[in-house]
Parts: C-alpha cells; structure tokens; sequence
C-alpha cells in the first residue's frame, strides 16, 4: 500500500502557490447542505459569534513550517512548506489562505526521510520560489488583505516556538536576509492550551486533539494540514472561553 501511495504521489503533478479567500460560514458550501435563507444564514452567524469571547487581535495567522530533514541532523535546514492561515478573531473562522512550497538551495535534494514525514516529494519543490522570493510572496499577501495597516492587530500563531524563534530566524541569517518585524512576535499554542487546559500537550497537535476530543484533518507533519488542525484547536479553545494572548517575548531586530 505504501509503495502505491508512492506511486501516486511521483503522478501528481508540482504543487504551486496558493492565494486563496474561502467562505466565512462552511453552510454556504456544498449542494447537498441544506440551504438557508439570508436571514437564517445571518441568524445563525450572529449566534456563532456571540458564543465566542473578544479576542485581543483581530486576526490570528496560522502557520507551519515544513522544513529539511534527515535521520541526522542537516546544515543548514532549509524551509520547504510556507502556509498561513488567516483566521477571523471574531468568529475564528478562515478568510484566507497563503501556501507556497519552497525550493531548498543547499541541500536541494530532498531525503527518503523528509519525503516520509512531510509527504513532499522532491517535484513538489522544484522550480519553487526560494526563501527570500517566499518572503516578498508573503509581504505582497499581506498588504493584500489589509494586514500590514497599523490599525488592523493580528499575530503569528504556532506549534511551538521552532517555527519563529529558531527555523525562520537561523535560515534568514544563513542567507543574510532580514525576517520582516511581523514575524517577532507569536502566540505558542502549546503554551496557550497548557493555560487553558492545566497540562502540557507532551506530543504536541495529537496531545492537543485528544485533549479537545477533536479529529485529525489531513496528514500530520503537512504543513497545510497541520495549519487547518492547529486552527480547529483554536476555535474549540475559543469556544470554551479562551482568550488568546501573545507569549514570545518580541525578538528585537
């Protein structure tokens, strides 16, 4: 079975990058949903927001770096998945959606190993844009959905702190780029779920599931994936009254 999921995967064409603004209420989808009127429709959104405590930002921006990986460590690790989500602080519900691939320059062939975590493969990254490319990609999607005005709050969200405090941060260095100030500061859902919940989440997304009797979407170590899960995470915390708040101290430049 696993050599036939291989197989499949080697089929499928490069993934490309991704720019896309999704629906803020999941009913309007699907012809085989029940439809609802506008009133109803706005009813039921108007309730679903009222269930959900005042956020201190606006908006969260998910994301969940994928990066180079062998059963030994690898100089200098290289990011290969760059996806963010834009989730509504309102009613925790996605806008919208970065997600690009990311060709590696210094250990350009992907390993056996990272192949079998990630899920990429190695034409998944050939051809795609470099780090600082990503960078400018990122910077043009933000100012795109209004994020970079000084009046519009939002914060990083991650796993852990790797992603901000050490992957983006180290690679950038390597490559004598300057991460953008919007990435110095993040809100450690693992953190946040151990104030929340009195336990740390030793495993990290599946302590976190179990712990909020939720479901794996998708495939654990994909980057988009993991973004879509660490969002429903978010939203059931929010549910139960959450109110999220940053916990990195800000990385002065």
């Amino acid at each position: 079975m696993r050599l036939l999921q291989r197989c499949v995967q080697i089929l499928l064409p490069p993934q490309r990058t991704v720019f896309s603004t999704e629906s803020l209420c999941g009913l309007c989808q699907g012809s085989a949903r029940p439809r609802l009127s506008s009133n109803s429709l706005l009813q039921a959104s108007v309730a679903g927001m009222a269930s959900l405590p005042q956020q201190r930002y606006q908006y969260f921006l998910v994301l969940d770096f994928e990066a180079t990986c062998d059963t030994t460590p690898i100089q200098p690790q290289e990011i290969i998945e760059f996806p963010i989500l834009k989730l509504n602080g309102q009613t925790m519900e996605i806008e919208s959606i970065f997600h690009t691939y990311v060709q590696p320059v210094y250990n350009p062939q992907l390993t056996p190993f990272c192949t079998q975590l990630t899920g990429i493969i190695q034409s998944m990254v050939e051809g795609q844009p470099t780090l600082q490319q990503a960078l400018q990609m990122v910077a043009e999607w933000m100012d795109k959905e209004n994020l970079l005005n000084p009046d519009v709050s939002s914060v990083f969200v991650t796993c852990g702190d790797w992603d901000l405090k050490t992957m983006l941060p180290g690679q950038c260095q390597h490559l004598g780029l300057q991460a953008p100030d919007y990435f110095k500061q993040w809100i450690n859902l693992k953190k946040a779920y151990s104030f929340a919940m009195g336990s740390w989440p030793k495993s990290g997304l599946p302590a976190m599931q179990e712990g909020l009797s939720l479901k794996q979407e998708g495939r654990l170590h994909s980057g988009i994936d993991d973004c879509r899960n660490i969002a429903n995470i978010m939203k059931e915390m929010a549910r139960r009254g959450f109110v999220f708040k940053q916990t990195s101290p800000r990385i002065e430049t």
